[in-house]
Formats: structure tokens, sequence, C-alpha cells
């Protein structure tokens, strides 16, 4: 972790996204900022859902982080954020990365952290940049489920499956110490990202892929379904789909990856 990360612990708020894009919209952001809530009452997820989390069930956090890069120049990002949480995962966990995929642990593109096809956590980045010369503000959300998946999942619509940490260890980090090999790991990780971008993990990303080989549908909000078979991403972090003898590159947005049954 760097020494001018400013760490933030409060009770309650509405969102801790939220309370960073606030900052970064009125330029009040100097140094990045990890801002974590024991309870969020509007926690967001992608494409304007809401994250549904209970206190000490799951665990709840932001960073707003500056980049030199121009937001175009950020693909791959929440690729990224994805192995940075594996890491701290498994360095919490003192598990192996090896360890963790043995046990069901993968990425689905773009932002969600499974377990055996569980949904173990998620990703949220918002921000961006107010001016050329000034740099890229992201603000990274995370949610991880700690303990009681199906308490959570039984306050879920669409069938959706929860996975969580509890499950994966018998041993559970203490949520502090959890946060804190998050917040290094993602530091860490992003400050390499602005150097080199995400090509220098696209084959790392692979190796924790889902949906690789498998059949699947890219569908969207006002938008007709994609299919084909996931290859992996490309050295931007667009999810590649095999369309009989053509290549298909799929950026993110607001767009639903799933398994075309």
């Amino acid at each position: 972790m760097t020494a001018n990360c400013i760490l933030e612990r409060i009770t309650e708020t509405k969102s801790t996204n939220d309370d960073l894009l606030a900052r970064w919209r009125s330029d009040d952001l100097i140094n990045p900022v990890a801002r974590i809530a024991r309870k969020q009452t509007a926690g967001k997820g992608r494409a304007g859902r809401s994250w549904l989390a209970t206190p000490e069930d799951s665990l709840c956090f932001s960073l707003a982080f500056p980049f030199k890069r121009a937001p175009a120049e950020l693909g791959g990002l929440s690729l990224l954020a994805g192995l940075a949480v594996i890491t701290g995962i498994a360095q919490a966990c003192n598990l192996s990365e090896t360890e963790l995929q043995q046990v069901g642990l993968s990425l689905k593109w773009p932002n969600d952290l499974l377990l055996n096809n569980a949904k173990l956590g998620g990703i949220l980045i918002e921000g961006g940049q107010a001016k050329p010369d000034e740099p890229t503000w992201m603000i990274i959300g995370i949610g991880i489920n700690l303990r009681n998946a199906q308490a959570i999942e039984s306050n879920l619509t669409g069938g959706l499956k929860v996975g969580s940490l509890a499950q994966l260890t018998d041993s559970l980090p203490d949520i502090e110490y959890l946060w804190l090999k998050l917040i290094a790991a993602l530091e860490n990780s992003l400050s390499e990202f602005d150097v080199h971008g995400f090509e220098l993990y696209q084959e790392r990303w692979m190796k924790w892929d889902a949906y690789q080989g498998q059949s699947v549908c890219i569908s969207g909000i006002g938008k007709d379904p994609i299919y084909g078979i996931a290859i992996g991403v490309n050295e931007k972090g667009a999810l590649l789909l095999q369309q009989g003898s053509k290549t298909v590159a799929i950026h993110a947005g607001d767009v639903s990856l799933r398994i075309q049954s």
C-alpha cells in the first residue's frame, strides 16, 4: 500500500462510490482514497442495479485512484481489478492462487468473481477525466460476500446463485485485514497497469476465465443478443467471441454475459 493512500472507515453511507464520485466532481481528490462502510444503504451494481449486502456478511468499499492514462486508454481496468482482488484474497486467506482455482474461484468477464459459478463478488468502476491535462480519476467499487450466502441469495430475484468467502476457507480473515490486503493488491496492480496497460495481464486473466471455450450470449438493453464461443480477451480487455470463421470483439459496457442455453 502506498504511503499516501487515505483510509476512511465509516459506519453507514448510501454508497461509497457515490461519496468518492462527489469529491472527484468537486475537485477534492488529491491522493488515492479507500473508503469502507459497515453498511451501504444504496450500494450500486452495474447498469444501475442495486448491490444487496448485509453488515458482517459482506465487505463493501471503494478506491479512488488517479491515472496518467486518458479514459480511452483504460481498457481492461475491470479485469485487472478482478485479478488484484484474487491476489488480495489469496494473501489474506493464506492460500495460493492454485488452491483458489482448485476450490472453484474464477472470473467472469467483465467484472464478477465466481465461486463454483455462484457470484462471490462484483466490481463497479466509475469516474473520468475533468480536463485533458488532469489525472483520470477512477472510482473502483468492490463488493465481496463473506458468509451466509444462502441468506443473501434468498433476498435476490432472478435465481442468481450466491457464493461466499467462507465457502472457500475454514479460516475466514478479519474484515480489516482482508480490506488492507485488497487495497495493497489493488494499488500495486493499478500502478503497473498505468504504465503497461492491460496487455501485461491478458494471459493471466484468461487462466481465470470462467467461460473459456463455452457457448455464450451477450445481451444489452435495446440491443440484439450476440452469440458465439468465448475464446478469451484481447490486449485491451475486450471479450473475444468466435462466430464460425470470424472473431468478434465485445467491449465492456452495460451488457450481460451468460452461458447459452
